[in-house]
């Protein structure tokens, strides 16, 4: 296996946040230890490899193997990390799960050491249905569902029965119990849950359950018909932060 020193700070590892109009990174402490974030970009980078989307250069696939390298470096399979939400640092299932499909996307383009994807898995089982050490269940394990697609079955029943029972809501799903974001007498309700729930129960053929949830999704437009990221518990008012582009990106994707 490629190994580098783990990294000791967290300004270290590789940062989730640049400006988008210079690139420079910014340096504000913001959760910035997110591994999901590098599994994603292999993921994507890979998918669109195959798609033929994506012809990569030499200096692409060198950048791409450094990729592979550094998660490797950070052991990425029990690596404390931000993870999807910014918060606090622990192993999160959903970054592992993260890391485990990007590094299968670009197996083949680049030289990814089977091991390291094993590595993965076998912390996957061991944690799943879990998020974490301090979370039961997650908002987040759904993208291991869709688009990772890194769970069996019984895994995948698991964490679909466990968000609905525990985190679903009228108008969203919480990220988890006891989340203090935008808390106002209860967690937070995110909107985005609906429609990720819509496109897991489509991909599945379960259509029934993909109209409940594409419904529930359009219920909770607002006014403008616009989705917000979150409703405050048990209330029609929503946050300031509306339209929500990932809200919006995944009821285009149930929708379509």
């Amino acid at each position: 296996m490629i190994k580098e020193p783990i990294p000791k700070a967290a300004f270290r590892y590789i940062h989730a946040r640049y400006d988008p109009l210079t690139g420079e990174e910014i340096r504000e402490e913001w959760g910035n230890k997110q591994n999901d974030a590098v599994g994603a970009i292999l993921f994507k980078i890979g998918d669109l490899v195959k798609k033929g989307v994506l012809k990569l250069s030499d200096d692409d696939k060198r950048i791409v193997q450094k990729l592979v390298s550094y998660l490797a470096a950070i052991e990425y399979w029990k690596d404390a990390d931000n993870g999807m939400w910014e918060e606090n640092e622990e192993v999160h299932a959903s970054s592992i799960g993260a890391c485990v499909a990007g590094l299968q996307a670009v197996r083949g383009i680049v030289v990814v050491p089977e091991v390291l994807i094993a590595k993965g898995k076998e912390a996957l089982n061991t944690l799943l249905p879990r998020e974490s050490a301090t979370k039961e269940t997650d908002l987040a394990l759904l993208s291991l569902i869709y688009p990772y697609n890194v769970v069996d079955e019984k895994q995948r029943d698991a964490i679909l029965r466990n968000v609905e029972e525990k985190l679903l809501r009228e108008r969203g799903v919480i990220r988890y119990v006891g989340d203090q974001y935008y808390n106002k007498n209860g967690e937070a309700e995110w909107t985005m849950g609906l429609a990720w729930l819509a496109i897991i129960y489509k991909q599945l053929g379960i259509m029934n359950k993909y109209q409940f949830f594409l419904n529930k999704t359009k219920a909770a437009m607002n006014a403008q018909g616009e989705l917000p990221e979150l409703y405050f518990a048990n209330s029609s008012e929503h946050n300031e932060n509306t339209p929500l582009g990932w809200a919006q990106s995944l009821f285009v994707v149930a929708a379509a």
